[in-house]
């Protein structure tokens, strides 16, 4: 019976030993929960994480601007240099130039101050318009003077040099045909130089010899300097292109031309009393290429 009993007391210990470990397996696995939940982060609610969700797909779509790399613009800079490249294009496709040379004689007003002789005209400028350029030209003029004018000095020759600045308008007439008139004509400054020459003896060498010649040496002079201007016209012929649009055209051209000089009556440098009426009338013909 003893042992019976002993056998019962120990079943009864070996239980509540039992009972006792799993409730403290128990109570430490809730608070290793409650551990763990108190440092995880805060959860989303339902609504919230269908939100985030939803803005996260819109922004992957193709369609949104905001989801697709923005494309460079351009610098201000490299804007800049493309207007200014436009602008010298411009400038350079508008450029117009002139050159050519001619002939000269005086009008019945000053045929008894100067004669015929010779020009040479270059100029430079713009097209504002397919038929309007603004042209700044040079000319020289070198002309002969009269007996007449030439015996009131005791002088054996002459001759009277011009040369000017002046800003002359060309218009012209048709063009966009290959066969072409315009007008022109403008003012600008003048300076006259007349000069009275004898002839002398002058030394001259060159590579094998040396020896003397005559030469007309100016021995007297007057000079003025004043404005004047020029009205005229021509004919131009357009040097074709491969469309018929080329700028190069061959021109020939008439102009009347007066140099407001002033009168003089003097002894240039010591010779004879010499008298010129005031104001210089010229006829200038002009052949040359135009662009």
């Amino acid at each position: 019976m003893s042992s019976l009993r002993w056998i019962s007391l120990t079943r009864c210990v070996s239980f509540f030993g039992c009972a006792a470990i799993l409730a403290t397996g128990s109570a430490n696995a809730q608070s290793t929960v409650a551990h763990s939940q108190s440092s995880s982060p805060a959860s989303y609610s339902s609504s919230e994480w269908s939100s985030s969700s939803a803005q996260v797909a819109e922004s992957a779509l193709p369609g949104n601007p905001a989801a697709l790399p923005s494309a460079p613009t351009p610098s201000a800079a490299g804007a800049g240099q493309y207007q200014s490249s436009g602008i010298m294009g411009h400038i350079k496709s508008n450029f117009a130039f002139e050159a050519g040379g001619g002939f000269n004689g005086p009008t019945s007003y000053s045929s008894n101050y100067i004669t015929w002789g010779g020009n040479f005209t270059v100029g430079a400028g713009t097209y504002i318009t397919p038929r309007l350029a603004m042209l700044i030209e040079y000319q020289f003029i070198a002309d002969k003077l009269p007996g007449k004018l030439i015996a009131q000095t005791g002088a054996n020759g002459g001759h009277a040099h011009i040369w000017s600045f002046t800003l002359d308008p060309y218009f012209d007439l048709f063009p966009k045909s290959s066969n072409d008139l315009y007008v022109t004509g403008g003012g600008g400054f003048y300076r006259k130089v007349t000069s009275f020459t004898n002839p002398s003896l002058a030394q001259y060498c060159d590579y094998f010899y040396c020896g003397y010649t005559t030469v007309n040496q100016v021995v007297g002079h007057f000079s003025s300097n004043q404005g004047g201007w020029s009205i005229g016209g021509g004919y131009q012929h357009r040097m074709g292109g491969m469309y018929g649009n080329s700028k190069m055209k061959l021109f020939a051209e008439f102009r009347y031309l007066d140099v407001l000089t002033p009168s003089y009556s003097n002894q240039p440098n010591g010779l004879g009393t010499t008298s010129v009426a005031a104001d210089t009338k010229l006829m200038p013909v002009t052949l040359g290429i135009r662009w």
